[in-house]
């Protein structure tokens, strides 16, 4: 358990590049967190950018899961946005109000993998219930689950904001395991399915072969990135310096990194149209999972 009479706050004055006294002994997770803040606001930001144009302006052979891979990319685009801000205030301001915002963009961060999860119960259903998804193909459903997961974000991110990150670690914790849980359950599915549509046939058919391809990347991204804050749920029996030194710090750091890893893939999906950003082609059309 936590001992609540260590101090663990920075001391007045420049305030510490590693956010806490206790940190001096083990200060290297955070030059980890910072060439993610600043990996995400060179390569993330013009990314999500490209996703969003892209997606704005495609007017047609578009992917019912497009509304909520929007969503996505909006929030990801403000979260590398708030890096310049997240940077300067933890290395030379320290200024208390400026944490309020840094707190809200972290909320809006965690609880932005509902989206992830709708795209992923998106593409389930369009696989495995194939007859059902036909009957709630229209954007009007869409549109209004991504109103609701707004409302969730943005009461989270105003919790955050407002009480501390204490306050909401259980939520974020509950809010990891059930999104990393669902959305492995629809990848594994998935998988299934399209290994069983070819049981019998010599070859797997292109196009089902390169959506297996695209599930499997997809699912190993979801591993990487949301199972390590699974280990949040124990932080109450990790000492003070493995919490906030090590622990705390790698496991946020690799869940921001979905902000560059997933526009990078969504990217990768496009064929090439002779154009390029962050080392990728512009596309035409992105190649659908759920096919």
């Amino acid at each position: 358990m936590f001992n609540s009479t260590l101090n663990f706050t920075s001391t007045r004055g420049p305030p510490l590049w590693y956010q806490y006294e206790v940190c001096a002994v083990a200060p290297y997770g955070f030059i980890f967190y910072y060439g993610v803040k600043v990996f995400n606001l060179v390569v993330g930001t013009p990314c999500n950018g490209l996703v969003i144009w892209q997606i704005a302006t495609r007017k047609r052979d578009a992917s019912t899961s497009d509304i909520f891979i929007l969503n996505l990319a909006l929030l990801d685009a403000y979260f590398c946005l708030m890096m310049p801000t997240e940077l300067l205030n933890s290395l030379l301001l320290d200024n208390t109000s400026i944490k309020y915002v840094q707190r809200f963009a972290y909320g809006v961060k965690d609880t932005g993998v509902f989206f992830l999860v709708c795209i992923c119960l998106d593409r389930y259903t369009a696989v495995v219930h194939p007859v059902l998804f036909t009957g709630i193909r229209h954007n009007k459903i869409r549109i209004g689950i991504s109103v609701v997961v707004w409302a969730l974000i943005i009461a989270y991110a105003l919790a955050k904001s407002i009480l501390g990150s204490r306050s909401v670690n259980p939520i974020f914790s509950g809010v990891i395991l059930f999104a990393f849980t669902v959305m492995v359950l629809c990848n594994i599915s998935i998988i299934w399915i399209l290994r069983r549509s070819v049981t019998g046939k010599e070859v797997m058919h292109p196009v089902k072969k390169k959506a297996l391809k695209m599930v499997l990347i997809i699912l190993a991204i979801i591993v990487v990135n949301y199972l390590p804050p699974v280990l949040m749920a124990f932080a109450p029996y990790y000492s003070i310096v493995e919490f906030r030194c090590q622990i705390g710090i790698s496991v946020y750091s690799i869940m921001d990194l979905s902000c560059s890893i997933e526009p990078l893939l969504y990217v990768t999906k496009m064929e090439c149209a002779g154009a390029k950003c962050c080392g990728c082609c512009v596309a035409r059309k992105p190649h659908n999972v759920s096919v």
